[in-house]
């Protein structure tokens, strides 16, 4: 069998090496192919990010100020006393005429700025038509005597005209009548000490004034006069007369002096 010899083909010469490194030459410098460019999400998504921002927002504004979250359902929890009817129906007008998503804590506050009685509001509303008020009320703990009327105060030296006078409560006794609508100096001075007063040592107690010997000065109903001196640390004071009332050694003292709240002195 005769073989085929086959040969090497030689490099192309003249016209045609030209052109082929020609070729070579200009697909290197050649431009690549461009590819297709598809519009940026980014901007797109900000922009309808803002407009949906904006609608939510002005739809909320829309139902805070539309029957859709008018206050229908107004319950008040917390009061007593003579006046508890007329601060109800007062406050209940004035929670029907907002929002449940836009309460005005002010508009009760002028609501019941009228009642001393009221110490503070608080208010929870449900949306799409409920609301619940609590009123916080004054804690009477002593009665002013001056010229013969009788006014029933708070620990803050709030006078409460409108709460019945308790014959359980302590008496602070003034000789003018106050004015205005709370107590000051002394007065009030002897309104706080009560207030700090234990709340079981409260029916306890008759009577607290200022006296020049021995200054806040406390009368049990049936015990020994309790000298509390100045008006600070009115807390340690009550705890150290506590403690003294607790001892069999007690027994028979006229006095109890907690000036000093950590050396307490019983006396004859």
């Amino acid at each position: 069998m005769i073989g085929i010899l086959r040969r090497r083909p030689e490099p192309a010469t003249g016209f045609a090496a030209y052109d082929e490194a020609a070729f070579e030459r200009d697909a290197a410098f050649a431009e690549p192919p461009r590819r297709l460019r598809l519009p940026r999400l980014g901007p797109l998504l900000l922009v309808g990010a803002v407009l949906l921002a904006g609608l939510l927002v002005g739809g909320y504004f829309w139902v805070r100020g539309s029957s859709l979250s008018a206050v229908r359902e107004v319950k008040v929890i917390g009061l007593s006393g003579p006046q508890a009817g007329e601060i109800r129906d007062a406050l209940q007008t004035t929670a029907r005429s907002m929002s449940t998503l836009n309460v005005s804590t002010g508009a009760f506050h002028n609501t019941v700025a009228a009642y001393p009685e009221v110490k503070s509001i608080k208010t929870a509303a449900s949306f799409p038509h409920s609301m619940t008020i609590t009123v916080v009320e004054q804690n009477p703990v002593a009665v002013v005597v001056a010229g013969g009327h009788r006014t029933v105060v708070s620990g803050d030296g709030t006078l409460l005209p409108n709460v019945s006078a308790s014959s359980s409560l302590p008496t602070i006794a003034m000789a003018v009548a106050p004015g205005g609508t709370t107590l000051s100096g002394a007065p009030l001075q002897e309104a706080e000490l009560l207030a700090d007063a234990p709340y079981p040592l409260l029916p306890q107690v008759e009577s607290a004034t200022d006296s020049s010997a021995h200054g806040l000065t406390v009368a049990l109903r049936s015990g020994p006069q309790l000298y509390f001196g100045g008006s600070t640390r009115l807390t340690a004071k009550w705890n150290s007369v506590v403690a003294v009332l607790a001892t069999a050694s007690s027994a028979g003292a006229a006095y109890i002096d907690v000036t000093d709240p950590s050396r307490p002195a019983a006396g004859p």
